[in-house]
C-alpha cells in the first residue's frame, strides 16, 4: 500500500488558521484568497477521508479528526522548519542576550533557548532573569538585545506578542488561611510592582481589608510564602508551580476583573543582528504554540 504524503503547505495553512483563529486573518497571514484556503483545507480532508472541521454557531470547530491531524502538523512543521533553519543556522555566527521576568525561566526559557542553540549551534546565548523594569534599563544601556516583558505595551518598541488573564493564587490545600473577620494576607514583590498595585486596587474597590503578610524580591520565594499558607498573591498562572492553584472561591475574593496583562518583546528601537532576529522570531511561534492560556491580539 502506497503511503500518504501529505501537503506541507495545507498543515501550514491548518496550523495558521488554528493559531490566528480564523481562516480570514489566515488568508490574510499567508497571503491567498479565503477560497483557496478552504480549497486546501478540503484537499487534505480528502486525502484524510474524514472532515477535520465542523460547525459550531456561525464559525467552525475542528472535529475529532481535525485535533489528531492538528497536533501531528504542529509536530511535523516543527521538525521540518527546525531541519531548514539548522542548514541555515551554521550560516550564523554572534551572540544574543535575551532578558525575562522569572515567571518564564523555569516551563518556557529552556524549550525556546533549546530549539535555538539546536538550529544555531555557533551563536552565543547569554540568558538574564530579572524584574521587567530592571531588564528594560538593561536593553535601553545596550546590556541585552530582547526582552520580554509583561505590562509594558505602552512602549515604543513594544511587540505585542499575547495576553494573559489575573488570578488570585493560593496554596493547592482547602483550608482557608484567615477568617472573614481578618484582613486578607498577601504575599506580594517588593515595590514598585503592578501586580502588588493591582491587587491592592481590586481590594480596596471591593472594600475589603488586607495586610501585606509577605514582601519577597523574587518569584521562588513568593510561591514558597504562598505554598506555606502566608497569604495569597496576584499573578498570571506562566510558570505555575503544581504546588498552588487558582483561587476560585468568589466569597473570600473579588474576582480580578481587569484587562489582561499584555506580553510583549522589545528590541530597544536598534536594528537587529540575524541571529537576534532568529531568536525573535522562535520565541514569537513558541509564544504562539503555548498551551499555557496566551491570548493573540
Amino acid at each position: 500500500m502506497n503511503g500518504i504524503n501529505l501537503d506541507m503547505d495545507v498543515l501550514r495553512t491548518l496550523v495558521t488558521a488554528q493559531q490566528l483563529g480564523s481562516f480570514n486573518r489566515a488568508a490574510e497571514r499567508l497571503g491567498r484568497s479565503q477560497s483557496a484556503i478552504s480549497q486546501r483545507l478540503r484537499k487534505i480532508e480528502e486525502q484524510i477521508g474524514e472532515p477535520l472541521f465542523q460547525k459550531q454557531g456561525r464559525g467552525l470547530a475542528l472535529t475529532p479528526a481535525g485535533d489528531v491531524v492538528l497536533a501531528y502538523a504542529r509536530r511535523i512543521l516543527d521538525l521540518n522548519d527546525e531541519a531548514v533553519a539548522a542548514v541555515r543556522g551554521f550560516a550564523i555566527d554572534g551572540r544574543v542576550r535575551v532578558g525575562l521576568p522569572a515567571d518564564f525561566a523555569e516551563t518556557w526559557l529552556p524549550a525556546v533557548l533549546g530549539r535555538f542553540k539546536r538550529t544555531h549551534p555557533s551563536v552565543r546565548i547569554a540568558a538574564v532573569v530579572d524584574r521587567n523594569r530592571r531588564l528594560l534599563e538593561s536593553l535601553d544601556k545596550g546590556e541585552l538585545d530582547l526582552v520580554l516583558s509583561l505590562g509594558n505595551e505602552a512602549r515604543a518598541d513594544a511587540q505585542p506578542v499575547g495576553a494573559l488573564p489575573f488570578e488570585w493564587i493560593g496554596p493547592v490545600s482547602t483550608e482557608r488561611i484567615w477568617t472573614a473577620e481578618e484582613p486578607i494576607p498577601l504575599a506580594m514583590f517588593e515595590a514598585p510592582c503592578f501586580f502588588r498595585q493591582r491587587a491592592l486596587e481590586t481590594l480596596d474597590n471591593a472594600g475589603l481589608p488586607w495586610r501585606i503578610a509577605f514582601t519577597s524580591p523574587s518569584l521562588h520565594g513568593l510561591w514558597a510564602a504562598v505554598e506555606a499558607g502566608l497569604g495569597v498573591t496576584l499573578r498570571t498562572t506562566v510558570g505555575l508551580p503544581s504546588r498552588l492553584q487558582v483561587v476560585v472561591d468568589a466569597t473570600l475574593l473579588p474576582p480580578a476583573r481587569m484587562p489582561a496583562l499584555k506580553v510583549s518583546l522589545h528590541d530597544g528601537a536598534r536594528s537587529l543582528e540575524p541571529a537576534v532576529e532568529r531568536l525573535r522570531d522562535i520565541i514569537v511561534e513558541t509564544l504562539a504554540a503555548s498551551p499555557q492560556g496566551f491570548a493573540l491580539p
